[in-house]
């Protein structure tokens, strides 16, 4: 058995307790990272400075020993890293030039990526070489938006709530789309691996806006560029596990675990566990699915849907995680609960 608690999990190993990691810990929660953020001036340049990045995807793991170290980055780095523009809104978010049709299209450069992502890179090592130093049974994971998301936010320029000009697009263009998902999904193969040379030893796919779409839509812009991705890293590194991310993917949750090839598949918080653990094979393990409003509450609440959760998930390969991200006003001691309550504390 490894180690690892968290790859342990992923070999589909019922460890317990659970290995535990929760979606960005490292972020606004931690008086430590607000520090950090104000030092390098913006997202962005916190995001492409190595020693900085590296110092926040460590703190969680320095004040909470948290099984999972997540690099600290964004999903929107395959695009810029291909030349698109990326600028921070502020107040507003992510912003890029949008891409609608093919002359746009022709204008990105895969083969510029990794150099232009060097210093996200640089950061994968500085983090695994501080974990092995302290000989910690913490493990590092890389990521990357799945095709399908990261498409959303390339042909629109922004986020948004439902993605219809997108959703459109692929239907009325899907030439255009397809050509446009190839592109992400070798570029996302690419990043990943670079980041397994870097030292990730496990690897997150995050399709956070896949329950947009229809069944049929979400076979062929999901779960197809998902599973040939997974093929892809497969080949060139078979020992790294891999975990998908199809929020809001509902009944497609099935089909996804099914045919993706993944280790671990993750839960948002509209997923029911106890349905999720009857459509996703007892080899695979499960992560999820605490509401962050229910760690923000605190107390009781957070004791009663915590120990929900480790009931139904006890005995199968198993990551305790939140349904999405922390909220930034969680306070640092209802972490602490959590923590307890996972570890049996």
């Amino acid at each position: 058995m490894t180690e690892k608690p968290l790859l342990a999990a992923l070999q589909g190993q019922p460890v317990w307790p659970p290995p535990v990691w929760m979606m960005r810990q490292a972020g606004r929660h931690l008086p430590e990272y607000k520090a950090t953020r104000a030092q390098a001036g913006s997202f962005l340049a916190l995001a492409t400075t190595p020693e900085l990045a590296a110092e926040v995807t460590l703190q969680p793991v320095r004040r909470y020993g948290m099984d999972g170290a997540i690099l600290f980055s964004d999903i929107l780095m395959v695009p810029w890293a291909m030349g698109q523009k990326l600028w921070m809104a502020e107040g507003e978010g992510p912003r890029l030039e949008p891409i609608q049709d093919m002359a746009a299209l022709s204008r990105l450069n895969p083969a510029a990526l990794r150099g232009t992502a060097a210093p996200i890179f640089e950061t994968v090592s500085r983090v695994r070489e501080a974990l092995d130093e302290a000989g910690s049974r913490t493990s590092l994971i890389g990521f990357a938006g799945s095709p399908f998301t990261v498409a959303c936010y390339m042909v629109e320029g922004k986020g948004g709530s439902d993605f219809a000009l997108t959703r459109e697009l692929a239907y009325a263009d899907p030439t255009f789309f397809a050509r446009l998902i190839r592109i992400l999904t070798d570029a996302t193969v690419d990043y990943l691996l670079a980041q397994v040379e870097a030292g990730a030893e496990a690897l997150m796919l995050f399709d956070s806006w896949s329950g947009l779409l229809s069944p049929n839509q979400f076979r062929r812009w999901v779960i197809d560029p998902t599973a040939a991705i997974r093929r892809a890293v497969a080949q060139a590194a078979p020992h790294i596990p891999m975990i998908g991310f199809p929020r809001l993917a509902g009944l497609m949750l099935g089909d996804y675990a099914a045919k993706t090839g993944m280790q671990g598949i993750g839960m948002d918080t509209h997923t029911d566990p106890r349905w999720a653990a009857q459509v996703v094979p007892d080899n695979m393990a499960l992560q999820g699915n605490l509401d962050p409003l229910a760690l923000l509450a605190g107390g009781i609440a957070l004791e009663t849907e915590a120990r929900t959760l480790l009931s139904t998930m006890r005995g199968r390969p198993f990551i305790f995680n939140l349904g999405h991200g922390i909220e930034k006003e969680t306070p640092i001691e209802h972490v602490v609960q959590a923590l307890r309550l996972v570890r049996g504390g």
